[in-house]
């Protein structure tokens, strides 16, 4: 499990003395114990490298260290698809058949986008309660500028999305410049935003529009990435492994040449690997389907591009110090009503893209764009798949966690002819067992002093 080498100590007193051992730098900065200033220093090693040196029984002891003080990460999710998946498999064999689950992963994107734009909001420890509304007026928006104003489907695409961004931003204003509750701000947009939607749509309720129409055509359920299903798949998962790789493989390097702890080949190599196994797989059960929808692709690629963000970009720090604490925040310079403004306009644009999905889906405009439980199902996918209501916990892999779980439900409630709300009970439940371990996990964590 490990390329690592048993520690070798430093002898030296010179502070922040790096040595290599076994092809991984150590930063062992040398100490004098505090109850006597006048001793020999100690060396100090990151724990994280003595984790790696034990190998597979490091990690294992890591795990049950993590899992003990509340560090759950993505189990409980992971553990409740592989039930659910159990469960309705042994109920319905066509469950898990490749054209079942080819319809999962697409249905789940549109609202899958909605609880992207959500994890920003949550990371803050707030809510949004507008994005439904928002998706909805901005698939009335597109409809309307395409069928009734002829305009250019790409150029109406940019308008709308733009609209959204805008909405957004208005309600972080009123939030962090006017003082108004996010909960009563986002509700006020929920209402007003609705209205606006249904005058649009007018007395039919219903605007069609053409399936040709550049983004619809795009987002239908028979376009599909490539238009060459096979090669198509492969591709992906072939993309996703190569850019797995260079990226770990490079912070690796930059943390060799930084003289910090960094990952180890061995971990590295297993890690793509896992990565590769699944990615085959799940490219091999699409193609016995009719391949990778452009939906999906569409939805997995602004995944990575936001997880880059927030993990690796000083805005997505900022996220998450000022979900972690304002004041704190604020102390370190941080523009907290920037942050703020910002991440609801975030949510407002992707509210805005997953309402272009639902007219994708349907090739049209109608009452139901973003209505129903479409508000409560993208809350629900983000807090299911992780990401604390707490704030300041969170990522934004989540989305696609919480939205596997929840479109599961859905299809295997359908596949066995189960009522509404059967699935309606059933979503609550499994929200509230999220929200739950997410409490707990808390608890745990401040007990063990890292809350």
């Amino acid at each position: 499990m490990s390329d690592t080498s048993k520690t070798v100590k430093s002898d030296s007193s010179e502070p922040g003395k790096v040595e290599k051992t076994g092809g991984v730098i150590e930063d062992q900065t040398t100490v004098a114990p505090a109850d006597d200033p006048t001793a020999a220093p100690v060396s100090v090693v990151d724990p994280r490298l003595l984790v790696r040196e034990e190998g597979f029984k490091g990690y294992l002891t890591e795990f049950k260290r993590k899992v003990k003080g509340g560090e759950l990460g993505q189990i409980p999710v992971v553990i409740g698809l592989i039930v659910i998946w159990t469960i309705f498999q042994a109920k319905n064999d066509l469950f898990l058949s490749a054209d079942n689950l080819s319809n999962i992963s697409y249905f789940m994107s549109a609202t899958g986008m909605l609880a992207i734009g959500l994890v920003f909001v949550l990371l803050l420890g707030e809510i949004d309660l507008s994005v439904g509304s928002v998706s909805g007026l901005a698939s009335t928006l597109f409809a309307v500028f395409v069928v009734d104003h002829t305009m250019n489907p790409w150029l109406s695409l940019v308008l709308t999305i733009v609209t959204g961004v805008g909405i957004g931003a208005l309600h972080g204003w009123f939030f962090a410049k006017i003082g108004v509750p996010a909960f009563v701000v986002t509700l006020a947009g929920f209402l007003g935003w609705n209205g606006l939607m249904l005058w649009l749509l007018g007395s039919s309720g219903t605007i069609n529009i053409p399936s040709d129409s550049g983004p619809v055509h795009l987002l239908g359920q028979n376009s599909f990435f490539m238009d060459q299903a096979i090669i198509g798949a492969y591709l992906l998962a072939g993309l996703a492994v190569v850019l797995t790789a260079i990226g770990n493989f490079g912070e690796q390097r930059r943390r060799r040449a930084a003289g910090v702890p960094f990952r180890p080949t061995t971990e590295i190599l297993l890690r793509v690997g896992a990565l590769a196994v699944a990615s085959f797989l799940a490219a091999s059960v699409l193609n016995n389907a009719s391949g990778v929808s452009n939906a999906l692709v569409i939805f997995l690629a602004a995944l990575v591009i936001v997880d880059f963000v927030l993990r690796r970009t000083t805005y997505g720090r900022k996220v998450f110090a000022v979900g972690g604490g304002i004041e704190a925040a604020r102390r370190a310079g941080i523009n907290v009503p920037m942050v703020r403004i910002t991440v609801f306009a975030i949510s407002g644009g992707f509210a805005a893209v997953g309402g272009m999905f639902f007219a994708g889906q349907t090739a049209s405009a109608t009452l139901n764009a973003g209505g129903g439980n479409t508000l409560m199902l993208a809350i629900a996918a983000a807090v299911i798949g992780g990401t604390s209501l707490f704030g300041g916990r969170g990522t934004v892999w989540s989305a696609l966690l919480g939205m596997l779980v929840i479109q599961s439900i859905q299809t295997g409630l359908d596949l066995l002819n189960m009522n509404t709300s059967i699935q309606y009970m059933i979503t609550g439940g499994v929200l509230l067992g999220a929200v739950v371990i997410d409490s707990i996990s808390r608890k745990s964590q401040k007990a063990a002093g890292r809350g």
